[in-house]
């Protein structure tokens, strides 16, 4: 096992966690131009084991999700930084050398939409975020865990920086180096604690479904996530708030800015709420006054109009499309069984979770506990219950330990609960 050494005699050791705020043989540099890609991958490509692999986006500045530096680590190769973007996405070197590989990634859902845009891809995986939760830490963000297993603090700070930037700052390739420095010391720190707890088969199906997780389909109508549409009443005043969402969302495209860097979501709200009815008073409300805002308040205004003289069909409907059940809390009045067996089954979730030390949510979504109990298939018996689960993609670790549990929840109704 390849670890860092930060240069301390046992005697020298400090009380608590070791800060480190580089990697313990320096950053690299960043690799940009072919002939240095070609190095770096035939030392990832020589290298022995699982590789560690992380990326930084731009998100909260950039549109698009991209990712702006990869970053790689093996026993044998050491760390390695590449820019995707200087190297316009030409990868062959780096496909040939990882992909197929195992990876080990923190919160890999994140990291493998970018990645695979990039046409890298692992032949398998290791997540120890969701390890993390498996084996029952109530806190799993990397740095916590690191500290918790391994003993040392990391350097954190640029999460949320801008990664479009050029050049990077060295204090933020630090940042991003550190990052993949212990992956591989703390997955097999988490891969112990699973085997012991017995939960190292749990955990291998789940890094299977992350790993084979196509891309989430994309939502109907995501207009209606605008921060503050609640306060929005009226369908005509939905159909604004459409309206400016989506020139936003077209402006930000071309741009490829964040659409919140564009327009705030709190400007939307406030410009539909207001009805301004020429562009100075669309200008006199808080953000569209500004220098930036003056250059598009044109643009806003008309599409506020448009919007003004819809005709009633075209309006949106005030209530979300929604292919599932109603909120829970209408259960109650709608379907006072369903309700039951929604309690029932929580009820026994709960003790099932809190018996193997795991999150509730992680032993069964959500949203398919809810359908489940909604609309209950006819057989409440444990093998129906069973396909059901396996039909709405839980994984077979899920369905043994709460298919039984869930058939008797089922069974309940209002009047025997």
């Amino acid at each position: 096992m390849e670890t860092a050494d930060h240069g301390l005699d046992a005697a020298e050791q400090p009380v608590g966690p070791i800060l480190l705020k580089e990697p313990a043989d320096g950053t690299p540099p960043v690799v940009a131009d072919p002939l240095e890609l070609e190095r770096a991958c035939e030392r990832l490509a020589a290298g022995t084991g699982a590789i560690a692999v992380d990326t930084e986006r731009a998100s909260g500045y950039r549109y698009w999700p991209k990712a702006y530096l990869v970053q790689l680590r093996r026993e044998g190769a050491g760390t390695v930084l590449i820019d995707p973007i200087a190297l316009a996405g030409e990868l062959d070197p780096l496909r040939q050398a990882v992909n197929g590989q195992e990876w080990v990634l923190h919160a890999a859902s994140q990291d493998l939409p970018c990645l695979a845009e990039l046409e890298l891809a692992p032949g398998s995986l290791f997540d120890t975020e969701l390890a993390g939760r498996l084996a029952g830490y109530e806190r799993v963000a990397l740095g916590t865990l690191v500290e918790l297993l391994l003993g040392y603090q990391l350097e954190k700070g640029h999460s949320a920086a801008d990664w479009s930037k050029r050049p990077l700052p060295v204090d933020w390739l630090n940042y991003a180096a550190l990052d993949v420095e212990l992956l591989v010391p703390l997955r097999e720190k988490l891969e112990a604690e699973l085997a012991v707890q017995g939960k190292l088969d749990w955990a291998r199906q789940e890094f299977e479904a992350v790993r084979n997780a196509g891309p989430p389909a994309p939502r109907a109508e995501p207009w209606r996530r605008t921060s503050g549409i609640h306060k929005v009443r009226t369908a005509r005043g939905l159909a604004a708030v459409r309206a400016l969402w989506e020139a936003r969302d077209e402006l930000a495209r071309k741009r490829d800015r964040a659409p919140s860097r564009v327009l705030p979501d709190s400007a939307i709200v406030n410009a539909v709420l207001a009805e301004p009815r020429t562009i100075a008073e669309l200008q006199a409300l808080p953000v569209f006054g500004g220098r930036v805002q003056r250059r598009y308040t044109a643009n806003w205004f008309r599409h506020l109009q448009a919007a003004r003289a819809l005709p009633r069909e075209e309006l949106p409907n005030p209530s979300q499309p929604n292919d599932g059940p109603p909120p829970p809390n209408r259960w109650a009045d709608k379907d006072p069984d369903a309700a039951a067996r929604l309690a029932a089954a929580r009820s026994a979730l709960n003790a099932i979770a809190e018996h193997h030390r795991l999150p509730v949510e992680n032993l069964l979504l959500p949203d398919l506990l809810r359908r489940t109990c909604w609309r209950p298939p006819e057989d409440r018996g444990t093998e129906s219950v069973a396909e059901v689960l396996r039909a709405g993609g839980a994984r077979p670790w899920q369905v043994e330990l709460t298919a039984a549990e869930l058939a008797k929840a089922l069974r309940t109704t209002a009047s025997s609960s």
